[in-house]
């Protein structure tokens, strides 16, 4: 059995526990997560700040009136599925970077946004629309964004360690369709087209903690997370309900599970080859990650004893589907 888990990819709807997960495995000590847990230190990643600057792209232009391009709307889906594969593409371009130790330092970090995610959606298939701007459109969109990019950059480099040897790497991403949807879902929706979509870097070294509730408590937990005055929060973020019905309605994990062809494990497709990635699901359909929203001297006793149980028992599940893969 591998000592650690390499590259955990931690999937699930919006609002159904990740971020919590996140912040409760930082608050336990080294010795607690190899032990209980099979983690090494992490390190982070998560599409949902590209998200954000996606709508803040949006919103600057249409302030223009000048098309969108990613989102018609701050209440609205993306307005080109296939950027759910550029989103990819972003991750897999900063896990080279972890890899490489490679720190970006471009004069410009909105210039270099914009430059990357015309390069990861031509990648994924969809068009570049940011480098076509009209001179005077682009120049005004820069400097709106500059000092958001640069925190972008700033929180991406710092989180950029020396070296990766015993670390877990995690990758945090939320994928779905719409509701009353039946799997399989059609690319570019779901977790079947997202997985293929990963480097084989990623792939070859990666293990699924899938945290599993349901839709309608996805919705509920979505509502009661929402910080209006934080949309740039990762534990207090909202997702409108016009996404959350038409983007994560549904998803396709236990369908993915259940057609896998091997017991505790995800079959993935891509590139003309077949990954089978462990994956265990941590059942938090009744809720047990919502208390580490708050200050931790305010944690209970009972609460991080069930989360603690509960995630114990799922990377269980996972270091064994791993060992049956390294085996």
């Amino acid at each position: 059995m591998s000592e650690i888990i390499d590259v955990l990819l931690l999937l699930a709807l919006p609002a159904s526990g990740k971020s919590e997960v996140r912040r409760y495995l930082a608050s336990l000590s080294p010795e607690q997560c190899r032990g209980d847990f099979h983690l090494g230190p992490t390190v982070q990643l998560d599409d949902y700040p590209y998200v954000h600057m996606m709508r803040r792209v949006s919103q600057e232009l249409r302030k223009q009136g000048a098309d969108g391009v990613f989102f018609d709307s701050d209440e609205l889906p993306m307005k080109e599925p296939l950027d759910w594969g550029t989103l990819v593409e972003l991750l897999n371009e900063d896990f080279d970077d972890l890899e490489r130790r490679h720190r970006p330092a471009p004069a410009s970090a909105a210039e270099w946004l914009l430059d990357r995610f015309d390069r990861a959606r031509q990648k994924a298939g969809a068009p570049s629309a940011l480098g076509a701007l009209p001179a005077t459109s682009r120049r005004a969109l820069l400097g709106a964004l500059e000092r958001e990019a640069a925190d972008l950059l700033r929180d991406k480099n710092a989180g950029i360690p020396e070296r990766l040897d015993g670390r877990t790497v995690v990758i945090e991403a939320a994928r779905g369709g719409p509701d009353g949807a039946k799997p399989p879902l059609p690319a570019p929706l779901g977790y079947a087209y997202t997985l293929s979509r990963f480097s084989d870097a990623i792939l070859a070294r990666a293990s699924i903690l899938y945290v599993w509730v349901t839709p309608e408590e996805s919705r509920r937990k979505n509502h009661e997370r929402t910080d209006p005055n934080d949309p740039g929060s990762i534990l207090h973020h909202g997702v409108p309900m016009a996404v959350m019905l038409g983007d994560y309605g549904c998803d396709d994990m236990e369908w993915l599970i259940q057609h896998s062809g091997r017991p505790d494990t995800v079959r993935v497709e891509t590139r003309g080859g077949i990954h089978h990635l462990p994956v265990a699901r941590f059942d938090n359909r009744v809720d047990k990650t919502t208390f580490v929203r708050a200050d931790r001297a305010a944690w209970k006793p009972g609460d991080v004893a069930a989360l603690h149980s509960g995630l114990g028992e799922a990377f269980t599940r996972l270091a064994r589907a791993e060992t049956a893969r390294v085996g």
